[in-house]
């Protein structure tokens, strides 16, 4: 089945087509009845309040560790519909196929199963689209995916707290969000609206990530606090926040990021892969200890 079939571009930016054939969703729609995904276990949002601050490739990272040392089913949702970068990052580029069910596969590399707008269009064509057509195809590569049974789904938020932030965090059943942060205070002022936006929406914050924390040189090893210092630690401490580790800047990480091998894979003896390894299983452990809370406290039926 010719992937158009299920999900036109041309469909989705022709207005006159658009409200006859599509439903969109907004922060002022109510949230449907099982806003999950099927056989999904756990969905964990990794944000940011800013773009530019390795949000994506802290997504992938986490996504890799996940799997290959916590031995999960994941899967990775790149969510930034302006700007896709899982398609480099994952080193994939082909379009998905479409099940008897009218449902994308998910592409996967690494042991995870990926889906992307940037699957579906030329690597340098714009997406000049409104909010609404955004939120379609949010739809679409959301409950438009046949996932399959998962552990774990990692989204690859966009960066900022509109519109689209939040219609994600409403329509989908967040188990937490992850907040990615340089030192910087400019960086770590839209950090705290990140952590704000999700627990307005009541999604747990499973911590705060501080990226490109020291520069390491190459030849001497000396690191340089390029961004300052201790700034995401005081910022977890003052949002009550746990603070879940601190990713070098390295230049082997942006290397790594733009030839599609994540620096888990590529390079595990790597300080910054241990980092994001350590990084993975305190996420895996604070998603055991809210699934126990859950299970241990009431439930009200209405």
């Amino acid at each position: 089945m010719g992937l158009n079939r299920f999900f036109s571009l041309n469909q989705l930016t022709r207005n006159s087509t658009i409200s006859k054939s599509l439903r969109f969703y907004s922060v002022s729609t109510p949230n449907v009845k099982n806003p999950s995904i099927p056989g999904v276990r756990d969905i964990i949002a990794v944000a940011s309040g800013k773009g530019g601050v390795g949000k994506s490739t802290t997504a992938v990272n986490l996504a890799v560790a996940l799997a290959e040392v916590c031995k999960l089913k994941v899967g990775l949702l790149d969510a930034d519909i302006y700007g896709p970068s899982i398609p480099t990052m994952m080193n994939l580029h082909q379009k998905p196929d479409i099940d008897k069910d009218m449902k994308m596969v998910p592409i996967e590399n690494y042991g995870i199963r990926c889906m992307s707008i940037g699957f579906l269009v030329e690597k340098a064509a714009p997406i000049v689209w409104r909010g609404p057509m955004v939120m379609s195809a949010i739809e679409k590569l959301t409950r438009g995916v046949s996932w399959g049974d998962l552990d774990v789904l990692v989204v690859d938020m966009p960066p900022g707290t509109g519109d689209t932030q939040l219609s994600i965090s409403q329509r989908l059943k967040l188990s937490g969000a992850l907040i990615v942060s340089t030192p910087q205070d400019i960086a770590l002022i839209d950090a705290r609206r990140g952590a704000n936006m999700f627990r307005k929406v009541e999604v747990p914050i499973l911590g705060l990530v501080e990226n490109m924390s020291c520069f390491k040189c190459p030849k001497c090893g000396e690191n340089s606090y390029i961004f300052g210092e201790g700034g995401a630690h005081q910022t977890a401490k003052d949002m009550n926040m746990k603070f879940l580790g601190e990713i070098p800047l390295e230049i082997n990480i942006r290397s790594s990021s733009d030839e599609g091998k994540p620096i888990v894979k590529s390079d595990p003896e790597s300080a910054s892969a241990k980092a994001y390894v350590n990084i993975a299983e305190k996420v895996k452990s604070r998603l055991e200890e809210l699934e126990q809370e859950r299970q241990a406290g009431p439930q009200i039926l209405l």
